[in-house]
């Protein structure tokens, strides 16, 4: 393992599951061969983990987008073309190709290909974006991480340059959850691999105790998830307090249809008191 990689346990596994299954036949193989192929095993056997969790989490995705498929189905150079012909692309002295982004309120203009030819972020996000509004999506929505917040102006830019108004594209920025145990903050290391995943959390506390935490919060504000209060089973949790008034309605209403043939109908209810969106969530 290189000193600076990442010594997560999943590494480990997926080394585990290499050597059971192919036992030393790498070992002679010629590197570059050897890494392609472990970077395609790798990536294979992470995403079915992710495909796998997401579901059980009730998340499933309808489709798994790779990013090197853009390489493979030519879609990068069209999205270039694209911005050329409409006089947004220029050249530098650096040698390098930029984006006019500035014409659309991006603080300055960016990079698309580095002077040594390789890419840099922007065009290849700038390709899928495209793809997406090629197969006919009336609106693209993008989940992205905190620090990620910088880079709206340039994407907003980009879908502008490609002939379509900015409020095409939707951002929504999620913020880190910061997990205690024991009334301690977990301190988490992508490099040294010490992370808590989605399904440590859910064999930890519960799928509902998961989930309810995760809704009961706005996306776009920092949580605080204490795992001790979401297995806890009092009044103070949320999750309990939830599921208890569940169990007494059922129980009430099993009471009222035993005893007075009362039988509830739902499409009678009336629930014009709710007026709260997240109210509504069944």
């Amino acid at each position: 393992m290189p000193e600076d990689g990442y010594r997560g346990e999943d590494i480990k596994g997926i080394g585990q599951k290499l050597a059971d299954e192919f036992g030393d036949r790498f070992v002679h193989e010629p590197e570059e061969e050897r890494m392609k192929f472990f970077r395609e095993y790798g990536l294979k056997y992470e995403l079915e983990k992710l495909r796998v969790d997401l579901e059980n989490f009730r998340v499933p995705f309808d489709v798994w987008y790779s990013e090197t498929s853009l390489y493979e189905n030519g879609k990068i150079e069209p999205a270039l073309e694209t911005l050329r012909a409409k006089g947004y692309v220029f050249f530098f002295e650096d040698g390098a190709t930029w984006l006019r982004s500035t014409d659309f309120g991006d603080d300055k203009d960016r990079v698309l290909i580095k002077k040594d030819g390789s890419f840099t972020y922007l065009l290849p996000d700038i390709a899928y974006h495209k793809d997406k509004l090629d197969r006919g999506f009336d609106q693209l929505i993008n989940i992205w991480g905190a620090d990620h917040h910088g880079y709206i102006p340039r994407m907003k830019a980009a879908i502008q340059a490609l002939g379509y108004p900015a409020d095409k594209l939707e951002v929504e920025i999620i913020q880190l959850v910061h997990l205690y145990k024991n009334g301690e903050k977990m301190k988490m290391s992508k490099r040294t691999g010490k992370a808590v995943t989605m399904r440590d959390l859910i064999e930890e506390v519960g799928l509902d105790a998961t989930r309810y935490f995760f809704a009961m919060r706005s996306a776009a504000t920092h949580m605080d998830f204490d795992l001790d209060l979401a297995i806890s089973t009092s009044n103070e949790n949320p999750v309990y307090y939830a599921q208890y008034a569940h169990a007494r309605i059922c129980s009430m209403l099993r009471q009222g249809e035993e005893k007075k043939g009362y039988e509830p109908n739902l499409e009678k209810a009336d629930f014009s008191h709710i007026q709260s969106e997240k109210n509504t969530i069944f």
